[in-house]
Parts: structure tokens; C-alpha cells; sequence
């Protein structure tokens, strides 16, 4: 259904001359909004249909969907677009929606190669949903938390039944037709005991690339906690005064130590055996980072800004994790989103990571790796009193710790020319010579790893 002329704005919003954006940058859309089959009790983003109070009919029109496919195009100077579609669950907009965006794409590509990447809880996957995504080339992020005792403990459907057949049942289709995708698994309060059983599942029935993100999600005043959670909605992000109470988070939130101690203990399994065959997104881009590249994941990077959130009516957000009015930086119905990339509050938003990062942080030894990490997580206070320590603070520590010496090691191994994997040997044999090129056996060098 076409968007009724009169939201239309009298002239659309011109090409933009970006000459000093010459980068990519990244947009989630959401076509469907907050709109979802499941009723996850993690979910931060379900409160967002408070946003807009008065909406019945939230699909995105077609005169949004076109406008967005246009200007985002135009805004990339880069030989490649990726579009990325989440939600809620996107596949509620139905297939004939996305072959409606790929025939948009081809329109205006204009020579450029595009991508597409679609996050899905994967229930309703089926034979059709998976030969379109074969055929288009979509990449999949399937959210899966492990096995079933531990993805059912969280998430459920709108009736509190367990999803987990379902998500397996989407997983095999995508499988049978070939098509590409990760597992996104969301580390929290349940499944962060158990790091091998997860790591093993998803390795066993998974694709080989594989997400750890971790589930932090601050408490709200009068809010009712317990199995399935009382929404409260926000009409502001929580301010950073994480030292008020003991515990400023939900209970379904991982606690830090253990999402480090999570992480390094899958880290450990992965490095003596699976190197070059599963791929951690985590360990791939702190390879990187130890390489002396920037972090290719906005968290880790000293500022951000450049990865914004889009719902379905064309509202552009400042980040999919700051879905809140004050950062509202217009509509793509009436501003061209590459100049709301460039304005003036999103340019103060992505500096901002780096201006309010605390003494204490600054001063780290990790801090070459973490930054900080995600600014909506700086809501506690530093041991010297300051405000805008990251609640993962311990468990960042712990891990990049943890991983450095192999991370070393490995980065050696890339510099002269050999595969990562061969850390693998190095870890397995007590006469291999050390890559840095001392001559010596690498247990007596660099393999001194505790």
C-alpha cells in the first residue's frame, strides 16, 4: 500500500554531496518496527511500539521503503551497499515485501554492488522464505541461545511456549537451500555457566560463524521482574548512575566476570582446535585489533555515529540502541539520510564515546581494545568516583587479558605471511620455533602462556 500523498513531502530530498563522508556507514531497518511473533523477556525493543501510541498499521510503505533504498544508495561511497532488516521479526513484512526491495536495489544501484543481511528468530521459515534468500543472496542472523534448556528459558512465544523445534526447524531449511548464515546467540544470566555447551551446539548444528552478544539491559524503577518480565517503557535512556543500588540491571542480564570468564573459556577451546574452521566474530575482530586495525564493530571503536536505526515510517535514530525521542534526527520524508548522517547531533553523538570516556578507562591497559565498549553500557561508577564505567568492565578485562599472548602469537604468524590456524602446532608441539623469530622454541618465548 502506497503512503498517502499528503505525508509526502512537496519535493523529495535532494542528492547529497558527501565529501566529507568518504566512508561507509551502516543503517538496521525495521520494517515491521517492534512488531514481533515472539515474546522474548530479554527484548529491549518491544517497549518501542510506546513510541508511537497511536499506530494500528505498522508496515513500512512503499513510498518509505523507496525513499530509504534511494537515499542510502546515494550516500555510500563504497563499491559495496549491505542493507540490513531487522525488527521485531522482519519476516512478518512477508517475501513479497522483500522482492519488492530487491527490484528497488536493482533500480538504484547505480553500478554499485548491493548485499542484503536479515536478522530473524527464524520460526517462520519456510521453503519459499529460504529459496528467496538462496536466489537474492541473503545473508541470515538466526538468533539461537544454545540448546534447548537454555533458548527456552528466555525465549518464548507470545503464549510463553518454549521456540526452540521452531528456530531448529528454520535453522535446517536454511541448510537445505544453501542458504549463508550466523547464529546470534545473547549471553545472559542462564546460559553464561555453560560456555562449552553453547560453543559446542552452535558448532555442531550451526554454520561456523558465530555471535556472542551480551545481554545488559538496565533496570526501571517499580519494574516487576521475574520469568516473564512486566514491560516499563522509557521515555529516555537511563542515565549513567549505576552506583546508586547494588545491582542497576535486570536479572536476565549476564553478570561481567562471567561474560568474560564466557568468553575466554570458549576462546580457549577455539584456539587449540577450531582456528580457521569456526569463526568468532569477537576473536576475528580482535585479530584485527592486535594487528593495529580499527575494531571492525562500532562497540570496540574509539567514536561511533556511524551506525544508525531506521523504523518503519522513515525515523531515523542515532543507534538501534538509542531508539528514544531526543535521539530522533528526522525523517527520511523530509532530510536526506546522509545529511542527518553529517548533522551537527549525530557528528556530537558518535564523538561523545571517546570526549566522556573516563580517567580510569583511558588509563587501561585494554583499553587499545575495548574503548569503552558500547556507550549504553556506561552507566557505573569507576573506583576513583567518576562516572561512565562500562557494567561489562571486569569481564572485558578478563578476556582481553586472557587472549593476548595468543592473540600475539597469531598476529606473528599473519605478519610473516603464515595462517593464524598454525597456532594450533605452536600450542600442540614442545619443539616448534617461535614466529616472532628469536630462534628459540616457542614454549620457552611466546608460548610462556599462563
Amino acid at each position: 500500500m502506497a503512503i498517502p500523498l499528503d505525508l509526502l513531502p512537496a519535493t523529495p530530498p535532494a542528492p547529497m554531496d558527501f565529501v566529507a563522508q568518504r566512508m561507509g556507514f551502516h543503517v538496521m531497518a525495521k520494517p515491521i518496527g517492534p512488531i514481533c511473533n515472539l515474546d522474548c523477556a530479554y527484548c529491549f525493543y518491544l517497549e518501542k511500539e510506546t513510541l508511537y501510541p497511536e499506530k494500528s498499521n505498522w508496515r513500512m510503505q512503499d513510498g518509505v521503503l523507496e525513499a530509504y533504498i534511494r537515499q542510502y544508495i546515494e550516500a555510500q561511497d563504497v563499491p559495496e551497499v549491505t542493507f540490513a532488516w531487522q525488527g521485531g521479526e522482519p519476516t512478518l513484512m512477508g517475501v513479497e515485501f522483500f522482492r519488492r526491495v530487491v527490484a528497488l536495489q536493482k533500480k538504484y544501484a547505480g553500478g554499485k554492488a548491493i548485499a542484503n543481511a536479515l536478522q530473524t528468530n527464524g520460526t517462520l521459515l519456510d521453503d519459499e522464505w529460504c529459496a528467496f534468500f538462496k536466489d537474492e543472496n541473503f545473508l541470515l542472523g538466526l538468533s539461537i541461545d544454545g540448546p534447548c534448556e537454555l533458548h527456552d528459558y528466555y525465549r518464548v512465544d507470545k503464549s510463553g511456549q518454549p521456540t526452540f523445534d521452531l528456530v531448529l526447524r528454520g535453522m535446517n531449511l536454511l541448510k537445505k537451500h544453501g542458504v549463508p548464515f550466523n547464529t546470534l546467540c545473547v549471553v545472559n544470566r542462564r546460559n553464561q555457566s555453560h560456555p562449552l555447551e553453547v560453543y559446542d551446539f552452535l558448532k555442531r548444528h550451526g554454520s561456523g560463524y558465530i555471535q556472542f552478544i551480551p545481554l545488559v539491559e538496565r533496570a526501571g524503577d517499580g519494574r516487576t521482574f521475574g520469568h516473564a518480565p512486566q514491560r516499563q517503557s522509557f521515555a529516555a535512556p537511563p542515565s549513567p548512575d549505576g552506583g546508586d543500588r547494588p545491582s542497576p540491571v535486570t536479572p536476565w542480564s549476564v553478570e561481567p566476570l562471567a561474560y568474560g570468564q564466557f568468553l575466554a573459556a570458549i576462546f580457549d577451546r577455539w584456539v587449540r582446535n577450531d582456528v580457521g574452521n569456526v569463526f568468532v566474530q569477537i576473536f576475528d575482530i580482535m585479530l584485527g585489533v592486535w594487528m593495529g586495525m580499527e575494531a571492525a564493530l562500532c562497540v570496540f571503536r574509539q567514536r561511533c555515529g556511524r551506525a544508525m536505526a531506521l523504523e518503519h515510517n522513515g525515523d531515523l535514530y542515532s543507534c538501534d540502541h538509542y531508539v528514544y525521542p531526543q535521539y530522533k534526527l528526522g525523517n527520511i520524508l523530509e532530510t536526506h539520510v546522509g545529511a542527518m548522517l553529517a548533522s551537527p547531533a549525530q557528528t556530537k553523538f558518535g564523538n561523545d564515546k571517546l570526549d566522556t570516556l573516563p580517567n580510569y578507562c583511558r588509563q587501561c591497559d585494554v583499553r587499545f581494545a575495548c574503548n569503552g565498549e558500547c556507550p549504553k553500557h556506561r552507566f557505573m561508577i569507576t573506583p576513583d568516583g567518576e562516572a561512565g564505567l562500562n557494567y561489562l568492565c571486569a569481564g572485558y578485562k578478563h578476556f582481553f587479558t586472557h587472549i593476548g599472548p595468543y592473540m600475539r602469537t597469531m598476529a606473528q604468524l599473519l605478519t610473516a605471511q603464515r595462517p593464524a590456524a598454525e597456532i594450533m602446532q605452536l600450542l600442540g608441539s614442545h619443539d616448534a620455533l617461535c614466529p616472532c623469530g628469536s630462534g628459540m622454541k616457542y614454549p620457552r618465548c611466546c608460548g610462556r602462556i599462563k
